[in-house]
Formats: structure tokens, C-alpha cells, sequence
């Protein structure tokens, strides 16, 4: 163990990380996390039409090397598996194959394992497999984080309202946000829902 706590296979992925990057004509791009927050994930996911086996996938990620070394693991246990093979992938799976982390890091873990689940969701609902509907919407919206709690807002209780009509979606967020706050989570819930057809309002 180093003086962080860290593993020798954490450091590794830290200095070392597999799949780092972006993938300009990615299938879906999903991002999990708030800068606000410290810890913030993007994934880039290609997958084969006809196997559904992720092809690529690789990310960008800013924060501590908790952070880094988990999302790396969790594209070297996705890549090469099937969407539904990559669904068990678990954020106890990566703590595992990383050799352990301070308890205090394992929401690293968390906030990777569900960048891939989103990522997987999202090229569902693109394809017309999986519904957009209320809870959808909501599981989209795990990703984004409540700077203030540091829960995703839907735990954070910052969402009043979700409408689903067709491809209409209405999220309506807490008055009790400030107003630079409400405009970072808007940016961030949009971001959550780009790339699929609908249209999104955010009040």
C-alpha cells in the first residue's frame, strides 16, 4: 500500500490508464459525476450492431487517481463483452481487480460502474429496446451530482417533477436552488439526455 492508501495496481491505472481518450464517432457518450464535486466521468462507447459486443470504449475522466484507476478498470472488463455481459459488471468487481481502496474512494468505483450502465441504457433507448419513459428519465439522472449533498440529484431530492409525453421530456428542478447552481445541474441533465431523440426542456 502506498501512503494514500492506494495499491500498487491503482497507481498503476493512475499513471498508466487503459483506454484513456475520446471516440469522435462513439455510439452513445454518457457523463457521470460534477467537476463542482471533484470527481466527473465521460464514457465513449462503439458497439457492434449485429453481436452487441462493445467494440470500443474509452474515457476521459477528471479527478483524483481513485477516480482514474477505477473508470480504466471498468473499460478493461467492458471492452470485448457483450451489452448484456457488461451490465453485471459491478462496482465491487473493479475494487476487486484494483486490489482494495480507502473506504473513502470507493464512490469512485460507484460513479464508473455507472457511467458504462448509462452508457449501456442510452445505446438501448437509441435503439429503440428500451423505453424513455418516467424512469428512464430518473436513472439518466443518477449521473448528476448535487454539489452541495454530493448525492445524485434524484437521491438529493432536487428534482420536483419528471414528464415524459413521446419524445417531450419536462424535468422541473427544486426552487430551492440557487440560480447558478439550478443553471449547472440544467447543463449537466441535458447533457445526460443528449444524443437521443428528444426534446428536452428544464425549468
Amino acid at each position: 500500500m502506498s501512503n494514500l492508501g492506494y495499491t500498487e495496481k491503482v497507481l498503476d491505472h493512475f499513471r498508466n490508464p487503459r483506454n484513456p481518450g475520446r471516440i469522435e464517432d462513439a455510439d452513445v457518450t454518457t457523463k457521470v459525476g460534477s467537476a463542482a464535486c471533484g470527481d466527473m466521468v465521460q464514457l465513449y462507447m462503439k458497439v457492434n450492431p449485429d453481436t452487441e459486443v462493445i467494440d470500443d470504449i474509452k474515457f476521459e475522466s477528471f479527478g483524483c487517481a481513485a477516480n482514474i484507476a477505477s473508470t480504466s478498470v471498468t473499460t478493461e472488463l467492458a471492452k470485448g463483452k457483450t451489452l448484456e455481459e457488461a451490465k453485471n459488471v459491478h462496482f465491487k468487481d473493479v475494487v476487486e481487480e484494483l486490489g482494495g481502496l480507502p473506504k473513502q474512494k470507493v464512490h469512485c468505483a460507484k460513479l464508473a460502474t455507472s457511467g458504462l450502465k448509462a452508457a449501456i441504457m442510452k445505446y438501448e433507448a437509441k435503439k429503440g429496446k428500451r423505453a424513455v419513459d418516467e424512469d428512464f428519465v430518473r436513472r439518466m439522472m443518477t449521473g448528476v451530482l448535487d454539489p452541495a449533498k454530493g448525492l445524485n440529484i434524484v437521491a438529493a431530492k432536487r428534482v420536483d417533477l419528471i414528464e415524459v409525453e413521446g419524445k417531450r421530456v419536462r424535468v422541473v428542478l427544486s426552487k430551492e436552488l440557487d440560480p447558478e447552481t439550478r443553471a449547472t445541474m440544467a447543463e449537466d441533465v441535458a447533457a445526460a439526455l443528449s444524443g437521443l431523440d428528444l426534446e428536452v426542456s428544464i425549468e
